[in-house]
């Protein structure tokens, strides 16, 4: 494991509702939170879907309004060209950097001519090859989620992105495509047979209810952290139910950052520096349970074993037996060499 810090993607999604004061609100949230990006999505609704496409199951679960139209649902949620504008110099103001999914060919010009540093690959586009192929192109780093994918599928993906990036400047994303996703489903030990398989980083897009899997994802080496989040899971849209809200994601962030502390070590199993002064006071040391006269022959019914721990240990008992002592010593005297012949 390397000490390379996680990064954190807060994922405000579509949560914005069309609503570029909301959109505002959940970049301060994430600001507040502490998380390194906060990511969008870029679309056009024609681009993205058929007018006959219809709505997942979650989808139609959250938004309820008598419409199961993926189209209609998407159009609302469009940012323009304006709304992206406004947002990146929103996020500067913030210093936090704006990050954006784009869906299709022509989002993913719009992005790359915005001058993005990185890009990241929705589940959705693991088999969309012009998409992948047109990434390769820029050679930018990427970051691939992975939901409703098999291990196959992946290294086909990397094979294209591989055609222009270097695999070092990749991250496979371990993911499940359901909202919000069931615990029996996550399969977290996935992603290190990613790692394994397709020697590249990894992390984890998470769409469980709670934080508790991205802290335990980043304790088993995930360097990046996707998770949803929202200014309320009332609201109506597609992902507010499986996302958190500002207290939680803020909690999610100091819970990693918490971890990558905890697995930052060297892996040598030595006292640490905090601990050492610990020793003395939490060990034991032999003392006596009886008065005893000097040229006394130590048995091992003369001892106990009591804290504190800075006399002689009670590993060295065997050597201390048949010993004679120097003095006279009373009852719940700490024996130390010294009091030795």
């Amino acid at each position: 494991m390397t000490n390379r810090k996680v990064l954190i993607i807060a994922e405000a999604g579509v949560n914005h509702n069309g609503d570029l004061a909301i959109a505002k609100r959940l970049i301060d949230a994430a600001v507040d939170a502490g998380v390194d990006l906060v990511k969008f999505q870029t679309f056009k609704a024609e681009d993205l879907v058929s007018k006959e496409a219809k709505q997942a199951e979650y989808q139609k679960k959250n938004i309820d309004d008598g419409s199961d139209s993926q189209y209609e649902m998407l159009k609302r949620l469009e940012l323009s060209e304006e709304g992206h504008l406004e947002l990146i110099r929103y996020c500067e103001a913030k210093n936090i950097e704006f990050f954006s999914t784009a869906f299709d060919v022509k989002g993913l010009e719009y992005l790359n001519s915005l001058g993005f540093p990185r890009f990241k690959v929705p589940s959705g586009e693991i088999t969309n090859y012009p998409y992948l192929k047109k990434l390769s192109e820029y050679g930018k780093p990427v970051i691939l989620s992975t939901g409703m994918a098999n291990l196959a599928e992946i290294k086909e993906a990397l094979s294209v992105l591989e055609q222009g990036i270097l695999k070092e400047n990749i991250t496979v994303l371990h993911c499940n495509t359901e909202y919000p996703t069931p615990m029996e489903d996550v399969n977290l030990r996935a992603m290190n047979t990613i790692a394994a398989e397709c020697k590249v980083a990894v992390g984890y897009s998470d769409h469980t209810l709670g934080i508790e899997v991205p802290i335990a994802a980043v304790a088993m080496g995930a360097v990046v952290i996707e998770k949803h989040f929202t200014l309320d899971r009332s609201l109506h849209g597609p992902d507010h139910a499986a996302s958190l809200e500002p207290n939680e994601l803020k909690a999610m962030v100091q819970g990693i950052r918490n971890i990558e502390k905890a697995i930052s070590g060297d892996g040598i199993k030595a006292p640490s520096h905090s601990e050492l002064k610990n020793k003395i006071v939490a060990r034991k040391s032999l003392h006596l349970i009886k008065d005893l006269i000097s040229g006394h022959k130590l048995m091992e019914g003369d001892l106990v074993t009591l804290r504190p721990g800075d006399g002689v240990s009670p590993m060295e008992i065997n050597q201390v037996i048949g010993r004679r002592l120097n003095r006279n010593l009373a009852k719940g005297t700490k024996l130390i060499k010294e009091y030795l012949k």
